[in-house]
């Protein structure tokens, strides 16, 4: 077995959600706003932040996960749960923010950016933490060794499944980073680590700010 073989089976021993890692800094992106869109929701682990300030209706076509969340979030009158995509959204509403992690490479890229600019209230933002095709062991190198000691840190034991918020349906990025800051010119879009990237847009003349 090779030795990214054996990390693979490492890391799928010890899980833990790169998504998840970029739950906080997708909430002080969009601190102050009052009704968020959050795409793709998952189980909602992002929401389960973003509630805690803000209205939050979260939409997730893939029935099961869609359940989970609805019933995590039972009772709570600041989180609306939907089982769709986001062509199902109510095309009347106009959020202060719109979020989507690991859910925009599932998407027609440069249609879905204009439709979630045209969603957002003035002054709103758009925050994406999304997926891109790589191929460089180079610029990958950081992201594998530092994997398996995260793995370790947030998942010490070893498991035999993954978590229910990491079984989501998943596709492969097919766009690379040159591809998404070419279709998102106004936003400013930056390479994070764990195989993601950031992008942030204000609906305020396309301005963008605030990218830490």
């Amino acid at each position: 077995m090779t030795v990214l073989g054996r990390l693979n089976r490492f890391n799928q021993r010890h899980p833990w959600s790169h998504n998840d890692h970029y739950g906080p800094w997708v909430a002080r992106q969009v601190a102050g706003a009052r009704d968020i869109l959050d795409v793709g929701c998952g189980t909602g682990n992002l929401i389960d932040r973003l509630r805690r300030t803000a209205t939050v209706t979260g939409l997730e076509p893939d029935p099961a996960t869609a359940e989970i969340a609805a019933e995590r979030f039972a009772g709570d009158p600041h989180v609306t749960i939907i089982n769709t995509d986001f062509a199902g959204r109510d095309p009347e509403r106009r959020w202060d923010a719109i979020t989507l992690v690991a859910v925009l490479h599932h998407m027609p890229l440069t249609q879905t950016l204009r439709e979630l600019r045209e969603c957002l209230n003035p002054g709103g933002r758009l925050v994406i933490v999304g997926c891109h095709r790589e191929r460089r062991l180079l610029t990958d190198l950081p992201a594998i060794i530092a994997n398996p000691v995260m793995g370790l840190i947030k998942h010490p034991t070893r498991a035999d499944a993954p978590p229910p918020h990491m079984t989501a349906p998943t596709a492969e990025p097919q766009e690379t980073l040159a591809d998404i800051r070419a279709a998102a010119s106004s936003a400013r879009v930056r390479r994070r680590l764990f195989w993601r990237y950031t992008l942030v847009e204000s609906a305020a003349a396309g301005s963008t700010h605030g990218y830490d």
